[in-house]
C-alpha cells in the first residue's frame, strides 16, 4: 500500500467511512458525533449527533444518511444538521443493540447486519472469542417491515449490494469469510460463501466506484482465535474470563482487499501499522482510498495503486 495522508479529527474512532454526494468523507466517532470531512482541506463539520456509538453508515440517493448506532438501532439523518429518526429499534421483539453495517437499494429497501445478540459493542472481542454465531443479515422493506435473511452468522459485519442487485454480501468477521445472499435468479432466497479462509478479520465493506467490493482487514488471523474456533462452546466462553492483558491483541497493520462478485481477489494492499492501524473501513472513489479506524483520531487517505 502507498504512503498514507492523515485527516485529523476532533474525536476518536472513525469506525466506518463513506463518501457523500458533495465529495466529503462522512464518519461517526466514539462520542456519537457524525462528521463530514473535506479530503482536500481537512476541514471538519459536525452534521449530526447520536446518543449511542455510530458504526456503519450509508449515503442514500436523497442525501439522507443511514446510521447503524449501537445502543439505539438503525437510524436515519435526513440532512446535515437535520433530524435523526429511528428506523429499527428491535427485531422480533428483541432490542437491536449491535447493528453493524448498512446499505440501501434504489427503491428504499435497506439491508443491514447485526453482529451479536449476546454482546454489546464495547465487548466485541468477547463475541469473537466465544464464536457465538448470533449474527444476522436483515432486510427492511419500504413499508418498515424487517425480515431476517440469514441467521447464525459469525459476527456479521460489512454489507455490500451487488451493482446488478443480484445479491448482497455480508462479512463474517469471526469466520474469516464473506457470505453471499442471492436476491434474484435461480438461487434467490439462498446463500453461499463468496470467499472463505481469508488471511485476516474482514470488517466493513464498501462498493467502490470501480464496481469492486472493498473489504477492510483490521488485523491478521490470530492463533488463539483459530485454536478456539473448533472447541466446544463452554471452553470458548471460559476463554473470555482470562485476564484482559492475556487476551489476544490485534497486530498493528493497515490492510484493505478488494474482490469482484465472483470472489476473485483484485487488490491486496497492506503496509505496517506504524502511524495508523486497526483499519475497520475502506471506501474507494476514482482510485483513492479512504480508511477509517476503531482506535485512531484520523481518517487515512491513500491510493488504490
Amino acid at each position: 500500500m502507498p504512503p498514507l495522508r492523515l485527516l485529523k479529527l476532533p474525536g476518536v474512532g472513525p469506525e466506518d467511512v463513506v463518501i457523500g454526494a458533495d465529495g466529503r468523507v462522512l464518519t461517526g466517532t466514539l462520542d456519537g458525533s457524525i462528521l463530514a470531512v473535506d479530503p482536500g482541506t481537512g476541514a471538519v463539520e459536525q452534521i449530526g449527533h447520536t446518543e449511542g456509538r455510530p458504526l456503519g453508515l450509508h449515503v442514500c440517493g436523497d442525501g439522507s444518511l443511514l446510521i447503524c448506532n449501537a445502543g439505539q438501532g438503525l437510524l436515519r439523518l435526513d440532512k446535515p444538521g437535520g433530524t435523526i429518526e429511528v428506523l429499527v429499534s428491535e427485531v422480533e421483539g428483541e432490542p437491536l443493540t449491535f447493528p453493524s453495517n448498512v446499505i440501501a437499494a434504489d427503491d428504499g429497501t435497506i439491508y443491514f447486519s447485526a453482529s451479536s445478540r449476546r454482546w454489546p459493542v464495547q465487548q466485541w472481542m468477547a463475541d469473537l472469542l466465544e464464536h457465538s454465531g448470533t449474527g444476522r443479515l436483515l432486510r427492511r422493506d419500504t413499508e418498515g417491515r424487517v425480515e431476517i435473511l440469514v441467521d447464525g452468522l459469525d459476527f456479521a459485519n460489512g454489507v455490500v449490494l451487488a451493482p446488478d442487485r443480484s445479491c448482497v454480501l455480508v462479512a463474517e468477521t469471526g469466520a474469516y469469510r464473506i457470505t453471499r445472499y442471492w436476491l434474484s435468479g435461480p438461487k434467490a432466497g439462498t446463500y453461499d460463501r463468496l470467499v472463505e479462509n481469508l488471511p485476516g478479520l474482514p470488517d466493513n465493506m464498501y462498493l467502490g466506484s470501480d464496481g469492486l467490493a472493498w473489504v477492510s482487514i483490521p488485523a491478521p488471523r490470530n492463533r488463539l482465535l483459530d485454536t478456539l474456533l473448533p472447541l466446544p462452546g463452554i471452553l470458548r466462553r471460559i476463554s473470555w474470563a482470562i485476564p484482559e492483558q492475556l487476551q489476544p491483541k490485534p497486530e498493528r497493520t493497515v490492510w484493505a482487499m478488494a474482490f469482484d462478485f465472483d470472489g476473485t481477489l483484485v487488490h491486496d494492499l497492506q503496509r505496517e501499522g506504524t502511524d495508523y492501524a486497526m483499519v475497520t473501513s475502506v471506501a474507494e472513489q476514482e482510485g483513492v482510498l479512504y480508511l477509517g479506524s476503531l482506535t485512531e483520531s484520523a481518517i487515512a487517505v491513500t491510493s488504490a495503486g
